[in-house]
């Protein structure tokens, strides 16, 4: 018998977009099977995200889903919980022993916390480098009725799932320094002239006007879940950016 959902009884596919595929009919698999048997697709599982996290067991057998290191299911619910391993199959073949625990946690936390989508989007782009992407995010965050957080509160918001860093923390663990100087422009009171002329040109290019930013505001001193502010961070990395904390970046 053809495995189907546990949740919708759906065959474990997907049909593609006409756009990207060409053929309205061209279907994908899409079948996470976990370590209990009961198969799923991805999103149907992600849906009962919420649940698993809580529980830790199969929304459909109940069966408890943790393993230990030494593969075999982990009955001691009072440890810290192990990996839950399972194996995945979609358009882009099988991976195996996929741990799928992390994705359900922050599935879960942001259903319980919708105002930090944007945020840990925001954090997103600061791994990546992505300037344009945090510029074009801040600016709509100000005129979505949708979203509560203002740009000044996403530039402070620090993630409970990696540590209590903000993105100027994420920023500088990446080496992404051009994302650095953005939000230093954008949540700091570093003054304009301790700025790199480029970065100041490419500001005003982006139409970026600085803002007062109060002290208790300042990104500079915000500390994550082990006291570290982002210039302890500097200075633990080394050059280039040990440099920037001897000057009166930080100060």
């Amino acid at each position: 018998m053809t495995a189907v959902c546990r949740v919708c009884n759906d065959p474990l596919e997907l049909t593609m977009d006409p756009e990207e595929s060409g053929d309205e009919s061209q279907t994908v698999p899409d079948d996470l099977e976990l370590g209990c048997g009961c198969h799923y697709h991805w999103q149907c599982l992600l849906d009962q995200a919420s649940e698993v996290a809580t529980s830790l067991k199969c929304p459909a057998c109940g069966t408890y889903l943790p393993v230990n290191q030494s593969g075999a299911s982990s009955t001691n619910s009072f440890s810290p919980a192990g990996p839950i391993l399972t194996r995945y199959t979609n358009e882009g073949g099988v991976q195996e022993d996929l741990d799928i625990l992390p994705v359900l946690t922050e599935e879960a936390f942001l259903a319980a916390h919708p105002e930090a989508r944007p945020a840990r989007a925001m954090h997103t782009m600061a791994s990546e480098g992505d300037v344009t992407g945090i510029v074009s995010l801040l600016a709509d965050v100000d005129t979505d009725e949708d979203v509560d957080s203002t740009a000044p509160q996403l530039l402070r918001w620090t993630d409970r799932l990696n540590g209590g860093r903000s993105a100027l923390h994420v920023a500088i663990e990446a080496n992404q320094e051009e994302v650095f100087w953005l939000l230093l422009w954008l949540g700091s009171g570093v003054k304009t002239d301790f700025f790199p002329q480029p970065v100041i040109q490419s500001a005003s290019d982006l139409g970026l006007p600085r803002r007062e930013v109060p002290l208790d505001e300042d990104i500079r001193f915000i500390a994550d879940e082990s006291g570290r502010v982002p210039a302890q961070i500097m200075a633990e990395m080394g050059a280039p950016w040990s440099r920037y904390v001897e000057g009166e970046l930080f100060n």
